[in-house]
């Protein structure tokens, strides 16, 4: 009976767990990070919690189709959740150290000489093996893998969040690729057009051969501009196509025309924003796990207690086997503890240190660099706000100042490169307006993304 009396003491004992402590992250966490404002200064009036479904506030039903059918078949988010599910695997597994393992046998033996008669014998038994988490160290293991298994989620998370942003910016993209061939195509009637007034003037001698090739060099020059506008066209296709798991046909359909900008998202706390991103989320949890690695590695050094036991039962006949008179028991514990590792346990302690350190540092710089994603966002989108309007006025007076300079040079008060001057410039504020309102939308999808708001409304 002592063994049993040493495993219930050492079970009493086990109560106090110093290695086992869960860490104050807050404080942790708040103490590597430098003094935060209490609000983003480059969005007074955009205070309030962030909002969940941004998606959807795009109004595009096609949109919200094609970022589900990417969470649902995209290969690198399938390979994260199957990681995730890895990790909680392992975490289960390292919490099956905690209980008692019991393990059963059975054998049926047939012998003897060969002259005489067979000798049989039969045996069946139970044992069991348990390590007591006196120090911890059972305990630790099995936390860090639990937060480990936190934190891969959490990522997996973030990971859903990007593949839907990434998903609608190559949607943009698209929709943006067909308004440049529209924009080229446009541009190019136009030179073709003027091709047609030169010719016309020439045969009436108000232009010469200088002008005729001018324009027709400008017109090629347009129709190696459109070609190379259809092949980023197909280009984007197949980067979506391969984002929503499917085979890069180039065959996939979009609307012609980008959605409407919805307003600016309200922005939170810069404080809230560690609470709510994902990925700071899994960098926080991060930590968790590196203390618990530094208390198991810890308690390693310390002695380590067993408990083991057995029942075995034998006989000549298997309808004698469980009779209690052929029963054997036995109740062993064992102390083991290290004596000289060469410095192996000390070498593992200071590695889980380090490591410590390295997972708060991350999350410091996770954090910040959150922060100026968020202020960064914020500012370029006030920023292209007022570069599209500044465009579309641009695009509209020179759109404007090529009527004229055609007219004006089909009555002879200028010159034909003064026209192509102008058509050039028009083309260029048509297509980089185009180009600014797909970025304002995309710094649009950046903001949301910044804050840590969900894509689904689910």
């Amino acid at each position: 009976m002592k063994p049993l009396i040493v495993a219930i003491v050492c079970l009493l004992t086990a109560a106090c767990v110093p290695y086992a402590q869960q860490p104050d992250l807050p404080s942790i966490t708040r103490t590597a990070l430098p003094d935060l404002p209490p609000e983003w200064r480059v969005a007074q009036d955009a205070l309030g919690d962030v909002e969940v479904g941004w998606i959807a506030r795009l109004e595009d039903t096609q949109l919200e189709a094609l970022v589900r059918e990417a969470q649902a078949n995209n290969r690198n988010l399938l390979a994260a959740k199957s990681a995730v599910e890895r990790s909680f695997a392992l975490a289960r597994q390292a919490r099956s150290s905690l209980f008692p393992a019991l393990n059963y046998s059975a054998a049926a033996v047939e012998g003897g000489r060969l002259a005489d008669s067979s000798a049989d014998s039969y045996s069946a038994g139970l044992s069991l093996s348990w390590e007591l988490d006196v120090w911890g160290r059972v305990r630790a293991t099995r936390n860090a893998a639990v937060y480990s298994a936190e934190s891969a989620h959490a990522d997996y998370v973030f990971s859903q969040y990007s593949l839907a942003a990434a998903v609608a910016k190559s949607y943009f993209l698209v929709i943006e690729s067909e308004l440049q061939e529209e924009v080229s195509r446009k541009s190019l009637d136009a030179l073709r057009e003027t091709v047609r007034i030169v010719r016309s003037q020439r045969e009436l001698g108000a232009a010469d051969a200088y002008d005729e090739h001018l324009a027709t060099a400008n017109l090629a020059s347009g129709e190696a501009n459109l070609i190379q506008v259809q092949g980023g066209k197909r280009l984007a296709r197949r980067a979506l196509e391969v984002l929503l798991g499917r085979y890069p046909h180039d065959r996939l359909a979009t609307r012609l025309d980008l959605p409407e900008l919805p307003a600016l998202p309200k922005t939170g706390l810069p404080s809230e924003l560690l609470e709510r991103r994902p990925d700071l989320i899994a960098a926080e949890l991060a930590i968790a796990s590196a203390f618990s690695d530094l208390g198991a590695a810890k308690a390693a050094r310390l002695p380590t207690l067993s408990l083991s036991g057995s029942l075995d039962y034998g006989a000549q006949r298997a309808s004698e086997l469980l009779d209690t008179d052929n029963g054997t028991w036995s109740l062993a514990s064992a102390l083991l503890g290290p004596l000289f590792d060469a410095g192996l346990r000390r070498a593992q302690v200071e590695a889980a240190d380090a490591n410590q350190r390295r997972a708060i540092a991350d999350y410091a710089q996770t954090a910040l660099t959150a922060f100026q994603e968020v202020a960064d966002s914020l500012d370029q989108n006030e920023v292209l706000d007022r570069r599209v309007a500044a465009l579309t006025n641009a695009a509209i007076a020179q759109n404007r100042a090529f009527d004229l300079a055609r007219l004006r040079y089909e009555e002879g008060e200028t010159n034909l490169l003064d026209v192509l001057t102008v058509q050039s410039n028009t083309l260029a504020a048509d297509s980089n307006l185009v180009a600014a309102r797909r970025q304002q939308l995309d710094e649009w999808i950046n903001l949301n993304l910044a804050l840590g708001g969900s894509w689904d409304t689910l």
